[in-house]
């Protein structure tokens, strides 16, 4: 499959990956306080990943919907266009290089966008495809964030330990990916966090820093987040003052408080990372017949 929606402009870096393993993340629905897409532009810029490409933007995006953007630069007028692109590092650390797959969920042909990832998946020859999502959710602002891990693939949830994905009803681009890379045979899981309801039109620093520590202890390497835990401080110190001045508001967050010290339904990649880590290590070893 030869894609005309794929612009790749660093062959070089492409042809010299080892292993790569494929993130992926998208803003709109499948991103709530962005932290999935900051936990990911977080990793691109630490890692220093250079742009190897990108996906077409006029195929899948209505322009009146998700509008360039006029910037001037040095006193020169530049459009930015809605952009999914592609990015690659050398993890010299690691056994895996990283392809980092980030932009704006599509408004138009979901399925041929779809196509697109399959597509860059098997150009690099990838033996793992991971997802990142953040979702709304019943839980106080004040507790850790629990990042949990799901696959469509049964086989591989079997093997890794991991939930079966059980959700029924409407679906963002990351459903659509997991669902695909199912049924092309590509490995593929996704590290979901929750952001809290009742904030949801904030960003969520403390989302995305507990994306970015788990995604780094599901891949074995290791990344400096102290950009991102003072901004997670900030986020819930903030947060602190605007519910204190709110009596039912704070009431409900009180309330929230104590579910989640009394609960007792732990996701167990939650409490346990190092099971995920080392089922995620071995599959990738076993994929690429190291030893």
């Amino acid at each position: 499959m030869t894609s005309n929606f794929i612009h790749w402009t660093d062959q070089e870096l492409l042809d010299d990956l080892n292993s790569p393993v494929v993130i992926a993340a998208f803003e709109g629905w499948n991103d709530a306080g962005e932290a999935a897409s900051s936990a990911l532009r977080y990793f691109q810029e630490r890692f220093s990943a250079e742009k190897i490409g990108s996906i077409e933007s006029e195929e899948f995006f209505d322009f009146t919907i998700s509008r360039p953007v006029i910037q001037i630069p040095d006193d020169k007028r530049e459009i930015l266009w809605p952009a999914t692109e592609i990015y690659a590092t050398k993890m010299f650390d690691s056994k895996h290089d990283l392809v980092i797959v980030v932009g704006h969920e599509p408004q138009l042909r979901w399925r041929t966008f779809t196509d697109q990832i399959v597509e860059i998946a098997s150009i690099i020859d990838s033996h793992m495809v991971i997802t990142l999502g953040s979702l709304l959710t019943d839980i106080p602002h004040s507790r850790p964030v629990k990042v949990f891990g799901s696959s469509d693939d049964s086989a591989l949830a079997k093997k890794l330990n991991l939930n079966p994905s059980t959700y029924e009803g409407p679906t963002g681009i990351v459903g659509v990916v997991n669902n695909v890379m199912r049924e092309k045979g590509i490995p593929s899981l996704s590290l979901w966090a929750g952001v809290p309801s009742y904030v949801s039109g904030a960003n969520s620093p403390k989302a995305a820093l507990a994306l970015v520590e788990r995604l780094a202890e599901v891949l074995q390497i290791g990344i400096a987040c102290t950009d991102l835990e003072i901004a997670s401080a900030a986020y819930e110190r903030q947060i602190n003052e605007l519910v204190a001045e709110d009596l039912d508001t704070a009431e409900y967050v009180n309330q929230l408080e104590e579910d989640f010290d009394k609960s007792s339904e732990v996701d167990e990649q939650s409490s346990n990372p190092e099971l995920l880590v080392s089922e995620v290590e071995a599959f990738l070893r076993n994929q690429t017949g190291q030893t």
